[in-house]
């Protein structure tokens, strides 16, 4: 693969876990050339999946040793998206260590799974905590290095926002995870026009069904079963696909495409 991002500076959040498209992103962005910074939340170690446990997976610090094997720079840190001051705190220590920053991706999410229950059952914090961390987390940090971006002129870069195709189609027991999903395509227009005339490019990418850890929690059962066979490609993607995607999205080729939630879901009408 050509180094196209050489001598670009990347963030990727929630990039943490061995099967993920933070990860599979970041390691995509430094094949390209890029320097990557990682964040994670901090995982307990215990409550790693077990094929993490048995290779040794060490959360952000794998994943930067991943980068570093691409021949670029990598620096993990641990940040609370939600928080602004932490993300500050991300945007220097990421200038302070290379200087510039010229691709973001948000990837930070909640986790699957509780908050998958019916509206009058929804725990209104837990409603809460899944849009502070995908939607504010979203603004917070697009905030923070679109003003950088700005301020050193910048006169290109590329923010990519995680969707889903849950963010255009709602299913019953997913109110929490629709709501934060749909408003990131809506963030992801509004800031695609702000920053069009200073050349930076603002995509929204919409999985559906994923092979990632995430989805560890639905199985592989007849629900996995019947999720496959109502894909018309028979199978779930991978998280390397979704970073085919997003390393195309933050290079020279897509320059003219900006303000657009793409879906990749083998060409499923049904959300995920």
């Amino acid at each position: 693969m050509s180094k196209e991002l050489a001598g670009k500076v990347a963030i990727v959040t929630g990039a943490g876990r061995l099967r993920g498209i933070g990860r599979a992103s970041a390691v995509r962005l430094a094949e390209m050339g890029a320097d990557v910074v990682i964040t994670g939340t901090g995982r307990d170690p215990e409550a790693f999946p077990d094929d993490e446990k048995e290779i040794g997976w060490r959360d952000i610090e794998s994943v930067a040793d991943q980068v570093r094997e691409q021949g670029q720079r990598a620096l993990p840190l641990v940040v609370d998206v939600s928080s602004s001051e932490e993300v500050d705190k991300m945007v220097a220590d990421t200038l302070n260590e290379f200087g510039r920053i010229d691709i973001l991706i948000n990837n930070a999410a909640f986790r699957r799974g509780e908050d998958r229950v019916a509206v009058v059952d929804l725990d209104e914090d837990l409603f809460r905590r899944v849009l502070d961390i995908k939607v504010v987390g979203s603004f917070l940090c697009a905030k923070a290095v679109a003003r950088h971006m700005l301020g050193r002129n910048a006169d290109s870069g590329a923010i990519v926002n995680l969707s889903s195709t849950a963010g255009k189609q709602g299913s019953a027991n997913t109110s929490a995870y629709n709501a934060a999903n749909f408003a990131i395509n809506g963030f992801t227009q509004a800031l695609a026009k702000e920053l069009a005339p200073h050349g930076i490019v603002v995509n929204g990418v919409c999985p559906g069904a994923i092979e990632t850890a995430r989805m560890d929690i639905l199985g592989r059962g007849e629900f996995w079963s019947n999720l496959e066979s109502g894909i018309p490609m028979g199978r779930a993607g991978t998280d390397e696909e979704v970073a085919d995607l997003i390393g195309f999205l933050c290079s020279d080729r897509a320059r003219y495409i900006t303000g657009q939630s793409i879906n990749i879901n083998g060409g499923s009408v049904t959300a995920h």
